[in-house]
């Protein structure tokens, strides 16, 4: 059988760990010849997970370093099939009190504003190129129900889900399909500070128990719902944002 991605140009943003990492390794063992893009230096070490990954070092929330990422994308792979914005910061688990609007203006240039400008050069390159492309931003839980994260991180991913919408009926008629995908508690080094502190206490096993599955999620189960919505199989899915949580959001309150 014919790999769903095989010679597919994919980009990913945020692939130096987690959630990123494990959708760029599954893109390329997929058949896909992907460029995995982040600000950390441990970018460069993801040529090492899997034969066609490519790195590339740069800021998801500045809008040169999109375009400067989408044009070698295109430079190396002949044009770019399949866009995940998928970098993104929790600012640290801080009330309302606490944050100011510095916290703010960094949390949402890198979580609402670099999804825009992966969705906006992406989506662009795609259509010029006649690509019916896909393009799928990593939204969260936290952006459907109050309590799953901050309050800063949780307005931007609602604003991830609404932006999604939004261009889905933006690209009306173009072929270009764009969804989010909504994790819960997943373990990376986002939610690293959660996990560290319940095995220090011997609570591990309490992680997750909030949901109906009674267990946390993994990076790679949210890597199969990236390329499920980004595959053929996934051809009539638009503008929606798939949750993947265990079933944590299914029922009121999450915190």
């Amino acid at each position: 059988m014919r790999p769903r991605f095989q010679d597919k140009s994919v980009v990913v943003t945020g692939a130096a760990s987690g959630i990123g990492r494990a959708a760029a390794r599954l893109f390329a063992a997929e058949g896909a010849r992907v460029l995995a893009a982040d600000l950390s230096e441990d970018i460069e070490r993801i040529a090492d997970d899997a034969a066609g990954i490519v790195s590339f070092k740069g800021d998801a929330g500045s809008e040169a370093d999109v375009i400067a990422l989408l044009e070698t994308a295109t430079a190396r792979h002949g044009g770019v099939d399949i866009v995940c914005a998928n970098a993104g910061i929790s600012g640290g688990f801080v009330g309302l009190f606490e944050q100011d609007e510095n916290d703010w203006a960094a949390l949402l240039r890198v979580n609402l504003i670099g999804p825009f400008l992966a969705i906006k050069h992406g989506a662009r390159l795609m259509k010029d190129a006649g690509r019916q492309g896909a393009i799928v931003c990593t939204a969260s839980v936290a952006g459907l129900r109050a309590g799953a994260g901050g309050p800063a991180y949780s307005a931007s991913k609602a604003g991830v889900i609404n932006l999604v919408q939004t261009a889905a009926q933006q690209l009306a008629g173009t072929g270009i399909r764009i969804n989010a995908v909504c994790p819960g508690l997943i373990e990376t080094g986002m939610t690293q500070v959660i996990y560290d502190h319940a095995r220090a206490k011997g609570r591990e096993g309490q992680i997750g128990r909030i949901n109906p599955l009674r267990r946390g999620g993994a990076v790679e189960e949210i890597a199969d719902a990236i390329a499920f919505l980004a595959s053929p199989e996934a051809a009539y899915v638009n503008g929606h944002a798939l949750v993947v949580d265990g079933g944590l959001s299914s029922s009121h309150p999450v915190n």
